[in-house]
């Protein structure tokens, strides 16, 4: 029993310190190195490393530069490709020598799988806030980063001192990614559509995307679509694939695409109503045959 609850322990450790380089890298270490220099947190010797006292300077004054950079509109989106190439790899180290002292493939494969639960998590983070960048209120970036920093503190907390109850919660993490990462790329394609339809890159979408200022009501804005979309449609099926289309390519989002698919659904069925069809032919009267 002891040897099974210390494996749960090394588990949520190793994903705990994964998942927690993704949000924030710093912080992470800082709550480490504290805990494990002041004895509040029992770490591996192949983790000590982090309680040297220049480790706890080095990660507590990055910290605090990342505390103010995550909070600026833009700079934080700036921060975060920048630490693409920060987080995962040291997230992957720490997730490798959490595991303690093990046999090298047993601490490789600890570093693969951590180095990818901090590149998901590196993703999902940087995503949100990449599309919570377009508003333009700076508070729900001071929302979204003070969260992540209570998620990280927190979150690792839990896992030192609740290894079931965190890997619970970071099973339904993943699926709950798994649900989220398109939707969020297929956000943040759309974004890189429109600026670059702004700057005159692209222009793929500008026939079959009316522009914002010149439509007055959300009606005109769907006729403009469906005219633009394909000049004559063959058929139905070629309307909605190509609206299809401009949704998986981010050119539309959720709500313009339904909102353009029930207004290209609607025209064809006006269109056939009207046409002639075999069932609208008079039929013969029984009696004047006879």
């Amino acid at each position: 029993m002891d040897e099974y609850q210390q494996l749960i322990s090394v588990i949520s450790l190793t994903m705990g310190v994964a998942w927690a380089s993704g949000l924030n890298l710093y912080a992470a270490i800082l709550v480490l190195g504290l805990g494990g220099s002041v004895g509040g947190i029992d770490l591996p010797e192949s983790l000590a490393v982090v309680q040297d006292p220049a480790v706890i300077l080095a990660a507590g004054l990055m910290y605090a530069v990342e505390f103010f950079a995550d909070k600026i509109p833009g700079v934080d989106t700036g921060w975060d490709a920048l630490h693409t190439f920060i987080r995962i790899p040291a997230g992957a180290l720490l997730a490798a020598n959490a595991v303690g002292d093990v046999s090298p493939a047993l601490q490789l494969a600890a570093g693969i799988v951590g180095g990818s639960v901090t590149s998901v998590t590196h993703a999902a983070k940087a995503s949100t806030r990449m599309i919570i960048n377009t508003s333009p209120e700076p508070v729900s970036n001071w929302l979204a980063s003070i969260s992540e920093d209570v998620a990280v503190f927190g979150g690792l907390w839990v896992a030192l001192n609740h290894p079931v109850l965190f890997l619970i919660g970071f099973v339904a993490f993943l699926f709950l990614l798994i649900w989220l990462l398109p939707k969020l790329w297929r956000g943040i394609a759309r974004i890189f559509r429109k600026i670059g339809q702004w700057l005159g890159l692209s222009t793929e979408t500008s026939q079959a995307l009316v522009d914002e200022a010149s439509v007055a009501t959300p009606l005109n804005a769907e006729s403009a679509l469906v005219a633009n979309l394909d000049r004559k449609p063959k058929s139905l099926l070629e309307a909605l694939q190509g609206l299809e289309a401009l949704h998986q390519a981010g050119a539309l989002s959720d709500a313009e695409y339904l909102a353009a698919k029930a207004a290209v659904i609607a025209e064809h069925g006006a269109a056939s109503g009207s046409s002639p069809s075999s069932n609208d032919a008079p039929k013969p009267n029984p009696s004047a045959m006879t």
